[in-house]
């Protein structure tokens, strides 16, 4: 009889064994690594995420919903054996989307603002520091427009030891990056083509000499402080009525598309309950120092002759001008002012730039681009002046959806959570594949992809 429980036993633990072993035999691979069936297992894959929007308080952050699900991707890409770079294509940090009334620094510095950043996002900065610091996966970061203003000192506090992708020159804010080995690929934040947010240099001389945040840097104040202290678009104050009086001349002409551009935001998409005359934007940032009200913002008609003109950046309106701050933020291709106002608000305008920067643009060798910047993930196809085949894609973004109602039910796991792959093939380096993927519930989604040979 003992010896029957001795050998029933026996039995007993190498089934459990064998079934230990079998789990771990069967334990589910890392997604990074079984993306495609026709990519093989040596780190070639590039992955792209960008408009993380980390925010420095989680009361009024961005991003708070999609934190634990971020950590987990970064430690995904961590623990990959075929990821061969992590880029982070702009707007990581976040200075521009603070409610207006609140002091952005509270009377510290930029690098006390990151490190409270980082604090308050710590699983996140702690996942991409160990990747950083393992050194088998290469990490870029590109400067968006949210995060323009951070010196390479500061986005080193928070990411030590990261690949920053800046231009060369004073030009720090804008940055395009070239993969290790792929020249054809170019990856940036898109915002360079933005009127409201590319750089703004010498705008605003006589409030902020040496600013050179754009318009759309007190857009995302507004913005901001119409979700924290949300009304109703009824019980909204509405933008006073401004009239071109003079519509032949270039620049009354473009100042009043700008107006309208206003207009439409601050009444259908920033609403706010706020006196326009009342000093409520505190900055503090960027060379910026005084308070302002919105109407410092927006066009009015001068009571001297009836002509528009504003307080801030109220001699951008030329198309020289236009130009010129187009030479700065290192744009090819010139874009028409007219067309580059109402185009701010315009995913498909921007988006087009990369078929009209890169892929129409004879200095150009680029065959696959990366932007950022409108949060609208998307990937098409175009054909080059060569006729080869090339394709953009935007890597959307990592921000919860936003809501005004606090009481509102959103799944927010299966909203954004943008990010791209690009890989060559196992049959061949040349042929390379480019997929874009959700991070739904915390799985690769895969929403489109398309090869290219280059």
């Amino acid at each position: 009889m003992k010896k029957l429980n001795f050998v029933l036993t026996i039995v007993a633990f190498a089934t459990i064994l064998a079934s230990g072993i079998s789990c771990v035999n069967n334990k589910a691979p890392n997604p990074f690594d079984a993306v495609t069936e026709n990519v093989g297992n040596e780190r070639k894959k590039i992955v792209i995420i960008s408009d993380l929007h980390i925010g420095n308080d989680l009361s009024y952050s961005e991003t708070v919903k999609h934190l634990s699900r971020l950590e987990q991707f970064l430690n995904e890409v961590r623990s990959s054996e075929t990821v061969k770079e992590l880029v982070i294509g702009g707007d990581m940090l976040d200075e521009w989307y603070i409610p207006s009334r609140t002091n952005t620094y509270g009377g510290g510095t930029q690098a006390d603002f990151v490190k409270k950043t980082v604090a308050a996002n710590q699983g996140v900065f702690d996942a991409l520091k160990e990747i950083i610091k393992d050194g088998k996966i290469k990490v870029t970061y590109v400067p968006g427009n949210h995060d323009m203003g951070f010196t390479a000192e500061n986005v080193d506090i928070a990411m030590p030891g990261v690949n920053q992708a800046r231009d060369a020159g004073e030009k720090y804010p804008v940055g395009t990056y070239n993969p290790d080995g792929y020249p054809q690929i170019a990856i940036e934040h898109g915002h360079r083509y933005d009127f409201f947010c590319s750089i703004t240099k010498g705008a605003n001389e006589a409030d902020a000499p040496g600013a050179i945040m754009a318009p759309g840097y007190f857009f995302a104040r507004i913005a901001a402080n119409s979700f924290t202290d949300p009304t109703t678009k009824e019980a909204s104050t509405k933008v006073p009525e401004v009239k071109l009086n003079d519509p032949k001349n270039p620049e009354q002409y473009s100042k009043y598309v700008y107006y309208l551009l206003w207009k439409k935001v601050i009444e259908d998409v920033i609403y706010v309950k706020d006196n326009f005359n009342d000093t409520i934007i505190v900055t503090n940032v960027g060379n910026f120092t005084k308070t302002y009200a919105i109407n410092d913002i927006l066009p009015q008609n001068s009571p001297k002759d009836g002509s528009i003109q504003m307080n801030l950046y109220n001699g951008i309106f030329t198309q020289a001008n236009w130009d010129e701050r187009q030479v700065y933020n290192n744009v090819s291709v010139m874009n028409d002012i007219n067309e580059a106002i109402p185009g701010s608000l315009d995913h498909k305008y921007l988006d087009s730039q990369a078929n009209k920067q890169y892929f129409q643009n004879p200095n150009s060798n680029a065959r696959i681009v990366v932007f950022g910047h409108s949060h609208e993930p998307m990937l098409e196809s175009y054909n080059n002046l060569d006729g080869k085949k090339c394709v953009y894609v935007n890597s959307g973004t990592w921000e919860d959806q936003k809501t005004r109602d606090k009481n509102a039910e959103i799944d927010q796991d299966t909203k954004s959570m943008d990010f791209v792959i690009i890989t060559p093939t196992k049959d061949d380096k040349q042929k390379v594949l480019v997929g874009l993927y959700n991070y739904h519930g915390g799985k690769h989604v895969n929403v489109k992809s398309e090869e290219v040979e280059l």
